[in-house]
């Protein structure tokens, strides 16, 4: 399904990013195809283009002549040089930040470990060092950047640009974390959960790219969820929705964090995953399994790094419990497929690293066989292609999609 836009003169500026956001999907696209997909008329479109192209953030890229023959059609692209934006994510023990392109691609992306126990003042002067030195490194000079993006664990009050408490980071209670950070950089902050950011990646660049209707399972430290409906990032009334992690799988599992047992991030973190294993090689020393040596010599190093590796390599004890974990997963996914009908289901983050292939089959499985739908159409799962780099490149893409992307909120607002 296509996003539509209007002639109604009072959202001329609405219009402009339909056009912008139908130019950047498609990697090359026509006028009249523009007016085709969105319902503008043509007149409408030329005076958007004519203004884009005059501000130097879409291109003309020569000609292409339709299929039937007749007058050739220039074809639009987005400028990638026209600007950049700078993305941070802050996880609990890493900070990690990039600077992209127009087109969302990363330019460069540097990473530094964190405490997590820093003061928050501490942590934001680490932000802008980083911020600083990618800026330096990537050649970009400030007056070229849209702003900065800035991930981190919810939950979060969006509107006063604060961390509330998230239950990873200590001393991060109602911190002005939006606005300390555009202090200490100069630069306009957007501020969004890493999950929330990571699906708009996706959109702008990944595999949600032109998907009316997806869901993105982030995973890290926990699990977050991100949910693009009808080509909008969907908030929700306090604007903490998708969180995935906190969907009960197992009433009577061990307690979470939040007061609900069962957790889906209580059973399957990386804390989880390495218990689990350690339990495995311990209860059955005989185990044949490339991690009872290491384990045997010093369990520490049976970490949940090793777990992934070894599961990728087909070691049946990691991969057991690799696949019992996406099993997890899968239930989650199968509740958002009847919930929410969404297209497509995206797997990333740094905490599958090495075994997205192993979640994705997975989860794609169960999704054939069990939801209410699955006579009409079955769900696709795909892996993230931006990998370990999709909290960090959804984090810049966070200003990116405020700055171009059209959002109804703002049409209903004028």
């Amino acid at each position: 399904m296509r996003q539509a836009g209007t002639n109604l003169p009072k959202v001329g500026r609405y219009n402009r990013s339909v056009v912008l956001d139908q130019i950047q999907l498609a990697d090359g696209i026509s006028r009249v195809e523009i007016a085709q997909h969105t319902g503008l008329t043509p007149q409408t479109v030329s005076g958007i283009v004519r203004r884009l192209l005059d501000e130097g953030i879409v291109r003309e890229d020569g000609a292409s002549r339709v299929a039937s023959g007749g007058k050739p059609r220039t074809t639009l692209r987005l400028n990638a040089d026209a600007g950049s934006a700078v993305g941070l994510h802050f996880d609990p023990v890493e900070l990690s930040c990039t600077v992209v392109d127009l087109l969302g691609r990363p330019l460069v992306v540097r990473k530094r470990p964190l405490d997590p126990g820093a003061d928050p003042a501490l942590v934001v002067k680490a932000m802008a060092e980083l911020v600083a030195e990618v800026l330096a490194e990537a050649g970009v000079a400030r007056d070229k950047v849209l702003g900065l993006g800035l991930a981190t664990p919810g939950p979060m009050d969006l509107q006063h640009g604060t961390i509330v408490g998230a239950p990873q980071l200590a001393h991060w209670t109602h911190v002005p974390v939006q606005r300390m950070l555009s202090e200490a950089t100069g630069l306009p902050v957007t501020l969004d959960n890493d999950a929330t950011a990571a699906a708009v990646g996706e959109r702008w660049s990944g595999a949600g790219k032109g998907v009316a209707d997806f869901a993105y399972f982030f995973f890290g430290t926990g699990v977050g969820g991100g949910l693009v409906l009808n080509h909008q990032v969907y908030r929700g009334g306090s604007l903490n929705a998708g969180e995935f992690g906190h969907s009960s799988v197992l009433p009577d599992g061990p307690e979470c964090y939040c007061g609900n047992r069962g957790c889906l991030e209580r059973l399957v973190n990386p804390s989880a995953i390495v218990a689990e294993v350690h339990r495995r090689l311990t209860d059955d020393p005989a185990t044949v399994s490339v991690l009872s040596r290491p384990f045997a010599q010093d369990p520490a190093s049976v970490d949940h790094a090793a777990i992934r590796i070894a599961a990728a390599a087909g070691d049946p004890v990691a991969a057991a419990v690799i696949d019992a974990t996406a099993e997890h997963v899968a239930s989650v996914a199968v509740d958002i497929a009847n919930f929410i009908d969404v297209d497509l289901i995206v797997l990333g983050g740094h905490g599958i690293q090495h075994v997205e292939s192993r979640y994705v089959d997975v989860v794609a499985a169960v999704l054939a066989r069990r939801p209410l739908s699955r006579h009409v159409r079955v769900v696709r799962v795909e892996a993230s292609p931006l990998g370990t780099d999709a909290a960090v490149v959804g984090s810049a893409a966070l200003v990116l999609h405020a700055t171009y992307s059209p959002r109804l909120s703002a049409l209903l607002a004028e």
